[in-house]
């Protein structure tokens, strides 16, 4: 099939890209400029440049594909771009896979899809779009909602990583406030054969988690970190007011949810099977490893 994928050279895309590649499907990435094109060229797609918030471009792209990808979900050009989707593909039947994310449902000891929302005010613009993609008729529309996503040294696991030391005694990784919460998790390349999956055989108007099960909290995250680069201090609690004067409150707020997820609709639904490494492990002797830092495997 061709698919027309955007978000093609970002941290996610850069997994789902070669994934599709390697199903014998042909892909089309939307890419801004030459650079970004030849990167995806390189890698055995068809590279598009222009801006995902060009109506016409979208459209016609989204027509003329076999269904369409949507990785770089983002607050300006959402809007534009799905409704642009939704009319390329109107009444095709043809498959359109959007981008949720985990944290719009909040705190939550257990979130499955039909949790109730509570994001944040960094996500809460997500959902108006994804009911918009959920509704749409004639279109076997699904959302794909990841977990915090790790691996390849990239992501969200690197705010642990480069934490600053704190001042006391011994140097200690300063945690994301008091580091009790839970972050559900999932790897990166096991992402990316949900995409597959979901693109391949995913019900219309369906939710599907990208949460592999492991839901460390943010302390024993940091542990492991400080394990893993020898400091001695361990780790370091701050309060939420210093988190969020380090990484912006919105950012912090987000990283304060307390989440736990099993994704357990996707493997029942869909077969799939996330095997890859957990964070934990990434971080004690994997892509986070200092000694795998320091051999380049996280750029």
């Amino acid at each position: 099939m061709s698919i027309l994928l955007t978000g093609a050279t970002g941290f996610i895309g850069s997994s789902v890209l070669p994934r599709l590649l390697e199903e014998g499907h042909s892909v089309t990435a939307l890419v801004r400029d030459e650079e970004k094109a030849a990167r995806v060229e390189a890698a055995g797609a068809t590279a598009l440049i222009g801006d995902a918030s060009d109506a016409e471009l979208v459209e016609r792209a989204a027509r003329e594909s076999d269904g369409v990808i949507h990785l770089a979900s983002a607050k300006d050009v959402d809007p534009v771009f799905v409704d642009a989707v939704l009319r390329g593909l109107e009444g095709s039947g043809k498959p359109f896979v959007h981008t949720g994310g985990i944290w719009s449902y909040g705190s939550n000891p257990d979130i499955t899809e039909d949790s109730p929302s509570a994001p944040p005010a960094l996500t809460a613009w997500r959902r108006a779009t994804e009911e918009r993609v959920l509704a749409a008729e004639g279109i076997r529309t699904a959302v794909v909602v990841p977990a915090v996503v790790y691996g390849h040294g990239a992501g969200i696991a690197n705010v642990l990583v480069d934490a600053p030391r704190g001042s006391g005694v011994a140097p200690a990784i300063r945690l994301v406030g008091d580091g009790e919460q839970h972050w559900t998790t999932v790897h990166v390349d096991d992402l990316a054969a949900l995409y597959v999956l979901v693109f391949e055989n995913g019900d219309a108007g369906a939710v599907y988690l990208g949460a592999s099960g492991a839901n460390p909290t943010v302390r024993e995250l940091g542990e492991a970190a400080a394990s893993a680069a020898g400091v001695s201090g361990g780790v370091e609690p701050e309060s939420a007011d210093e988190t969020r004067a380090r990484l912006g409150a919105d950012f912090a707020d987000a990283l304060f949810l307390d989440q736990q997820a099993r994704g357990t609709k996707a493997r029942i639904d869909l077969g799939w099977e996330p095997n890859g490494p957990t964070l934990l492990d990434e971080l004690v002797s994997g892509s986070y490893a200092p000694a795998a830092v320091g051999a380049g495997t996280a750029d």
